[in-house]
């Protein structure tokens, strides 16, 4: 290879990085923000029916992304139950316990918690993976630990020995972040074998078939209706932005970027949620939220830093 090929390949390497950056950070900024469209949304609606619409948005954008880049291919039958298992996990449930607990959850306290996300996947790979902890590690995951405890208690931790604990979408969201992070360990394996745009297109479809049935069980169209201006632009904002597009940068940046460093830009996700929070909502800012907010990303920092 000449010099000349050499320095060319260089700066597209370089280039596709610096993408796959503007990638990673525009999907955890949209990721952000729908926490904020997610309670919009609710004033109006059910929260079976946000997610029914954001993935019937997402799905299109998704699917056309694949058909683009020519990976479409059709699932083996023995992996259809995996698909079908990975569908209900992250994609029915765990929409459905983010979006039903942000009815009485703050969007702030949700971001938080679920930033602890890499930190349960640490916990989580040590007992089911028989993974190493080190000691920084374990000073990082009581640290997240104690900083989810100050955000959920608004700061009073001796509420807890009373009995308290936040409110019932505070445990919800609680419940999705180690949701998330089985769902996260078990796809490990698909996306091995398969382009993680395609794998991500079964994963939601399937997902979305199961809201379908939860959604026109329930609520069903006449929910629809009652959606409002801002409530529509909330749902499109999810749908279009949140799941289509930043689903898919997102996989894209992790082709380039190593994953130890595309979850350091996890750190902007909350930070975008409390700003917008604060404008939109509006949700006052406290100093126990934000100093509860602080120990868990150093507590997250801890995890996934090596030494």
């Amino acid at each position: 290879m000449s010099r000349r090929q050499a320095t060319a390949e260089e700066h597209s390497l370089e280039r596709r990085k610096i993408i796959a950056i503007i990638e990673v950070t525009f999907a955890v900024i949209v990721w952000g923000a729908s926490f904020i469209a997610t309670k919009v949304a609710l004033r109006d609606v059910s929260p079976v029916t946000i997610v029914w619409l954001r993935f019937g948005m997402g799905l299109p954008i998704l699917a056309a992304a694949v058909a683009a880049r020519k990976q479409f291919a059709p699932v083996a039958r023995n992996e259809i139950g995996y698909f079908a298992f990975l569908g209900f996990l992250g994609i029915t449930f765990h929409q459905w316990l983010q979006s039903t607990g942000l009815r009485t959850a703050q969007a702030t306290t949700t971001a938080w918690i679920v930033t602890t996300i890499p930190v349960i996947q640490a916990v989580l790979g040590w007992a089911m993976l028989k993974e190493k902890l080190g000691r920084l590690t374990i000073v990082g995951v009581a640290l997240a630990a104690l900083g989810v405890l100050l955000v959920v208690t608004k700061g009073d931790l001796l509420s807890l020995a009373r009995g308290r604990f936040g409110t019932i979408g505070d445990l919800l969201v609680l419940i999705s972040a180690p949701n998330w992070a089985v769902f996260s360990i078990l796809s490990r394996r698909g996306l091995q074998q398969h382009p993680a745009t395609l794998m991500l297109l079964y994963v939601m479809g399937i997902g979305w078939l199961f809201t379908s049935a939860l959604f026109f069980a329930g609520p069903g169209m006449a929910d629809v209706a009652r959606l409002t201006r801002n409530g529509w632009l909330a749902v499109g904002f999810l749908g279009v932005f949140c799941t289509g597009l930043a689903y898919i940068f997102y996989y894209d940046a992790l082709q380039i970027i190593p994953a130890s460093r595309v979850g350091v830009f996890i750190y902007i996700e909350p930070l975008v949620t409390v700003v917008l929070a604060a404008i939109i909502l509006p949700e006052p800012l406290n100093l126990p939220t934000l100093l509860g907010g602080g120990i868990i990303l150093l507590g997250v920092w801890l995890v996934n830093r090596k030494f």
